[in-house]
């Protein structure tokens, strides 16, 4: 198979099959992030070469996408911050005030239904320390969303991050996935990323009834959501994993990459 990245500045068109093509990659409530109001569509006026998809040139199917931004880090795990809103709110900020960014990081990392399995989430990681590159930058750094913390939402993510196989590897898949081509754990964050809204609405994203007050673990959730029915407004906190990836210097030149 052969495929090529596409800049989002290149052809935007693409993104608008976006919805359909990673239905179910994240859950429904993921869609609704509090930042996203703010930030989300500044996020491909100002950094559209930084959003790209990974295409099959043969079908034009899109295989994966990835989406990231350049910030300002001090090379510290206390720099990296509270994970992905911190993150996105603080590099429109750089960018506003004319600061110079020191990191690439990385918003999302998403491979098609039908493509998975296949490790094209390297391919995509591996683009993104390439546009690190090209902007001078030395690290690409990841606030990670655990694919099986799910699994375990009441367990801090201090300890499952630290959790392993075994075989001595992480027991995560997606942090797994990242070590194994060089990442490095560097941080936890309890508060990564929020998503707020009415009682109907976590109840239509989760396919839940939330019929008191209370701490609920709901499916899909990393950690509990708290519903408060008086205030009519379901609060999740999402948490994180910090993992730096240096750019690395350009790999040796090849044929198309498969």
């Amino acid at each position: 198979m052969a495929t090529k990245i596409v800049n989002y500045s290149e052809r935007p068109e693409l993104w608008d099959k976006i919805p359909e093509v990673f239905a179910g990659v994240v859950p429904e409530y993921n869609l609704h992030g509090d930042i996203n109001e703010t930030h989300w569509n500044r996020l491909f006026d100002d950094f559209g070469d930084h959003q790209f998809i990974l295409l099959d040139t043969e079908t034009d199917d899109i295989l994966g996408a990835g989406r990231s931004l350049p910030r300002t880090w001090d090379g510290t795990p206390e720099g990296l911050g509270t994970g992905l809103d911190e993150s996105i709110a603080d590099a429109f900020r750089d960018l506003d005030a004319g600061r110079k960014p020191t990191a690439l990081c990385a918003l999302g990392v998403e491979v098609a239904p039908a493509h998975q399995g296949r490790n094209l989430s390297s391919a995509l990681l591996g683009r993104m320390k390439e546009i690190a590159r090209a902007d001078g930058l030395d690290h690409l750094i990841v606030p990670v969303r655990p694919i099986w913390k799910h699994r375990y939402p009441l367990v801090p993510i201090e300890r499952y991050a630290t959790w392993t196989r075994d075989d001595g590897e992480p027991f995560d898949p997606w942090i797994r996935a990242q070590v194994r081509i060089g990442g490095t754990i560097a941080a936890t964050v309890e508060q990564s990323s929020r998503i707020t809204g009415t009682v109907a609405e976590w109840e239509s994203w989760t396919g839940m009834a939330f019929p008191e007050d209370g701490e609920y673990v709901f499916p899909q959730g990393l950690a509990t959501l708290r519903v408060d029915r008086a205030e009519d407004r379901g609060s999740y906190w999402e948490p994180g994993v910090w993992i730096i990836h240096e750019a690395g210097d350009p790999p040796p030149a090849s044929g198309p990459r498969t």
